[in-house]
């Protein structure tokens, strides 16, 4: 199921009805690891799938968004029990295009949060069990470039493939992992401030309230072990936010985290939208990362 690109959709959409209410939404999600093990509503299940089909951003990609079903076991997350609804981001395996997942994937988990479901980001998974439920590589090289398939960050690829994956479930607070119970009362939820997210934290008191608004929901966007790794600049008299982590940032765990940038840009965005904006949204590549540009007029 490949994402639309309908501007009529999204004038109507998110400037006037919007899918989900923006700030309550991204300031409830909370990323989930335990799941019942029961299905989707089919009402529910079915808004979602149309709302992939009909999203709309103001950039080209090739995202594609595919929903699937899964076993009630710990073949395809390794780290916990699927439940019977998922859904993979499929994209080049570019940079930019990585990070363009985290934008547009990020869209749909919001608004799947907004329907009662819970969802969490997994760029760790057994891809030969996801191609195993879900045949979607070009190639079998694909599966040997990738260590042995586990997952796209545990090795290099080339041609299209599954970049992230999540569930699509209830939460299920039995059972839960003792590592869950514990970031759940202390570090999962907790965010940097945002002048600490500055390159130049001088500029925090030029800030409009609007740019604030934005910047506050960019800061609560998931990253991988709550790493927090986007930082912020401006340019056109701080009416251009510039959304980008360190040159040569690397993560301990997570190979990829200009998903977790594009996830950062896509909060922002609908932070601006939310204060009434239209803003531009660009991404380049830059000493290899992904540098994303929202301006407002």
């Amino acid at each position: 199921m490949t994402i639309l690109f309908h501007d009529e959709i999204f004038l109507e959409g998110l400037n006037v009805n919007k899918p989900f209410p923006i700030k309550s939404t991204i300031d409830s999600r909370r990323s989930v690891r335990s799941y019942k093990m029961i299905p989707v509503d089919e009402e529910v299940l079915e808004s979602i799938k149309n709302f992939a089909k009909t999203i709309w951003v103001p950039f080209n990609h090739s995202v594609e968004i595919r929903f699937f079903n899964a076993e009630s076991t710990k073949a395809l997350y390794t780290v916990m029990k699927s439940p019977p609804n998922n859904v993979a981001f499929i994209a080049e395996t570019d940079i930019v295009s990585i990070s363009k997942v985290g934008f547009v994937g990020e869209l749909l988990i919001l608004f799947a949060h907004s329907k009662g479901i819970s969802t969490c980001w997994f760029g760790h998974y057994k891809l030969s069990e996801l191609e195993r439920l879900m045949p979607h590589l070009q190639s079998k090289d694909q599966l040997k470039e990738s260590n042995m398939g586990y997952g796209y960050s545990k090795g290099e690829t080339t041609g299209r493939r599954a970049i992230c994956i999540s569930p699509l479930g209830y939460y299920e607070d039995k059972g839960l992992r003792l590592m869950d119970r514990i970031t759940k009362k202390t570090s999962s939820f907790r965010r940097k401030e945002i002048k600490e997210l500055l390159i130049n934290s001088n500029d925090y008191d030029k800030l409009s309230d609007d740019i604030l608004y934005a910047l506050d929901l960019g800061r609560k966007a998931p990253s991988a072990a709550n790493s927090q790794m986007w930082r912020f600049a401006f340019e056109d008299n701080f009416k251009t936010i510039i959304i980008s982590m360190p040159v040569g940032y690397k993560h301990f765990k997570w190979e990829h985290p200009n998903v977790d940038i594009g996830i950062c840009a896509c909060h922002v965005w609908l932070g601006l939208i939310d204060k009434g904006y239209d803003p531009s949204v660009t991404v380049k590549e830059d000493l290899g990362r992904a540098v994303w540009r929202i301006s407002i007029k």
